[in-house]
């Protein structure tokens, strides 16, 4: 136990708990919205596509958060109208976007010189190596996301519940609906160098999926994906930190752990069975 309490002394160590605390809360958040809107697929190829803007960063010696998040927007930008509108069939789209993004990040990850481990921090993660200035942009984007959501709350329920709806009562749902998708690619950019290209996704939607089997309320959805997601965080540092694992890794194996119990454990499962 001593040598756990000395683990924590660390200012390193310090600055990943903190980290963890608001990446949870921005990615709880933002993965309840995928999660009730049911476009998980959109988040995929946001966070590949951003995954592919870092490592592009990484290649031309640019900002890496800046770079993905300019990716992100750009999948955004492709991904809106297509699910907005039903030009294509979304999956198709996604599919190529998402196949596209990632055929990128390869090739970008392959053209990187001498800092190629550089890219692999940026595919598994590196949390416990974030800096002061990371810390700052997670502490930014995780207090626009809760102002958005207070300030908005009824009008972003309506879109995601139904935007046709949400038309019908008068609320502008493409507005708030291209929102939800910058603010997810904001989070997911600011995410990435924390929890991995690959495992972001996880990290948003696991925690975000896991409070959706323990409550049909909305706002009791917002608060358990956070803790959910901060607790998966924290846990995963833990066992980075014990067991000298990637941290990227720990945490989203943590987050699905608690997926698995609460879907084993969902009164709406036991009430679905009741019906049937």
């Amino acid at each position: 136990m001593s040598e756990l309490m000395e683990l924590f002394q660390y200012s390193f160590l310090q600055r990943a708990l903190i980290a963890c605390l608001l990446a949870g809360i921005a990615c709880g958040v933002v993965g309840a919205w995928i999660v009730v809107m049911k476009i998980s697929f959109i988040g995929v190829a946001v966070s590949h596509a951003a995954f592919a803007g870092g490592l592009l960063a990484l290649l031309i010696g640019q900002p890496v958060v800046l770079i993905s998040f300019l990716f992100s927007l750009i999948a955004c930008a492709v991904l809106g109208p297509i699910s907005d509108r039903g030009q294509l069939h979304p999956e198709t789209s996604i599919g190529i976007l998402f196949s596209s993004t990632l055929g990128l990040a390869f090739l970008f990850m392959g053209m990187l010189p001498e800092g190629r481990s550089q890219g692999l921090n940026l595919l598994w993660g590196s949390v416990l190596t974030v800096s002061t200035g990371d810390v700052s942009l997670l502490a930014l984007t995780a207090a626009i996301v809760i102002l958005i959501t207070i300030l908005f709350y009824k009008e972003l329920q309506s879109v995601i519940f139904n935007r046709e709806l949400a038309r019908a009562a008068g609320i502008a749902a493409a507005p708030f609906f291209y929102l939800l998708l910058f603010l997810t690619g904001a989070t997911v950019s600011t995410t990435l160098k924390s929890v991995g290209g690959l495992l972001v996704f996880a990290f948003i939607i696991n925690p975000a999926a896991s409070a959706y089997q323990i409550t049909f309320s909305l706002k009791k959805m917002y608060g358990l994906s956070v803790l959910f997601a901060v607790v998966s965080g924290w846990l995963g540092i833990l066992a980075a930190s014990l067991f000298n694992v990637p941290a990227g890794a720990s945490i989203v194996l943590v987050s699905s752990l608690i997926f698995t119990l609460s879907a084993i454990f969902s009164p709406k499962r036991k009430l679905n069975e009741k019906q049937e």
